[in-house]
């Protein structure tokens, strides 16, 4: 049952004949796992609190600092030094206080990633480093959870969605590059509003994945370019040589995710033709 607000606050929604009350009350019980709380997770926060996802768990161990406000819009000028988790509690509750946020102020390991990621439904990846999103992807894939996929460097983003059984990151990735050949946001730079542009597809997969409506980007890599405002669209498909989701997978349990990308090569700049071709 919902509350006069809570209908004042879901019109919108509940006049869509795809999601309606029913899709609406989805939202409402989806708990939706977020890491990272800076570019990507900003937008994709903000949107899935708006739209009433009625749990939102924050991976972050990191503090604001004023360098991210061209792009991380949870965060305010006041609050520099602030843990970031802490900071985008308050712009989420005080947005809908429909939503409940849970914050995980630590660095995800091998350790606590599967304990931190199971109690939620969706997992969307919004990190920065390659070590992380190894570590992502396996755990998600082993805890049968679908992952939101995006990243962004200077004018270019990209988005997809891995469900369990239908590829994962390493079939796209099977390697990581060396750290010389993958700088960051904070190395290469980024255009302030990218991360908008590809945090909002992001939280539109989510949303359609709870409720159970339309084509989410599943075997499907969306590229944006947004120097020219150009969209291209990468078809993905299943390794059955993938050391995770392949017919014979060699890891079964999680690794460690620094040692590996510390060491193995491969260029990321380019999608591995074998599993990705122009759609």
């Amino acid at each position: 049952m919902f509350t006069v607000e809570q209908v004042q606050r879901y019109s919108r929604h509940m006049l869509l004949p795809e999601v309606g009350a029913v899709g609406q009350a989805k939202l409402l019980d989806a708990k939706v796992l977020v890491v990272g709380a800076g570019g990507l997770g900003s937008p994709v926060l903000y949107y899935l609190a708006a739209a009433g996802v009625g749990t939102l768990g924050i991976v972050d161990f990191d503090t604001v600092d004023r360098s991210n406000l061209q792009r991380q819009i949870l965060h305010q000028d006041d609050r520099v030094g602030m843990a970031k988790t802490e900071s985008a509690e308050r712009t989420l509750t005080s947005l809908n206080p429909d939503v409940t946020v849970v914050r995980h102020d630590v660095a995800l390991t091998s350790e606590n990633a599967l304990d931190v990621i199971r109690s939620y439904d969706v997992v969307v990846n919004g990190c920065d480093n390659f070590p992380t999103r190894y570590l992502i992807n396996d755990a998600a894939y082993f805890l049968r959870r679908p992952l939101v996929d995006g990243s962004v460097l200077r004018f270019e983003g990209m988005a997809t969605v891995f469900e369990p059984g239908q590829g994962c990151y390493r079939c796209l990735y099977p390697a990581p590059p060396p750290p010389e050949m993958a700088p960051s946001c904070s190395e290469a730079g980024v255009l302030g509003v990218l991360p908008g542009l590809v945090g909002l597809i992001q939280a539109t997969e989510v949303s359609k994945l709870v409720v159970g409506v339309g084509s989410t980007l599943v075997g499907r890599l969306l590229v944006i370019d947004a120097l020219h405002m150009e969209f291209r669209e990468l078809k993905l498909r299943r390794d059955p040589a993938c050391p995770v989701c392949g017919d014979d997978p060699t890891i079964t349990e999680l690794i460690d995710y620094e040692a590996f990308c510390g060491f193995a090569g491969g260029d990321v700049a380019s999608v591995s033709a074998a599993n990705a071709t122009t759609g």
